[in-house]
């Protein structure tokens, strides 16, 4: 499967973005999703999963009640809404699929990796 993320910029804290992992393939839906970020300096760290089916879905702790997940399998994509940002946020968003049911918080988990997008919050 191939990933391109997309939808990265420039926002004022506070706003909100939406990101985008567009998948490649007609299996996707047999694939469960992370996106992770990365900021310089850092590591690539977890930021929210979703299942293979949609049904389940978690966040990591510096996120969680801002972003949110959600999939479309029939058009195989899955999307990252990002709301109330702040500075801290600002890092190059990755999407990345596993062969497998559940999410994993472990990048090491996830085979296919999108591009990354850059995403800029200004204070």
């Amino acid at each position: 499967v191939q990933l391109q993320a997309s939808g990265g910029g420039l926002v004022q804290a506070g706003g909100s973005l939406r990101l985008s992992c567009a998948a490649s393939g007609r299996t996707f839906s047999r694939y469960a999703v992370g996106w992770f970020r990365q900021a310089p300096g850092k590591e690539r760290e977890f930021v929210l999963g979703i299942s293979s089916a949609g049904g389940n879905t978690g966040y990591g702790d510096s996120v969680k009640g801002r972003f949110t997940i959600s999939r479309d399998n029939a058009a195989n994509t899955v999307s990252l809404q990002m709301t109330s940002l702040k500075p801290e946020d600002t890092a190059v968003y990755y999407c990345a699929a596993t062969l497998r049911y559940s999410y994993s918080t472990n990048r090491r988990d996830y085979d296919y990796w999108g591009q990354g997008t850059q995403v800029t919050v200004s204070s």
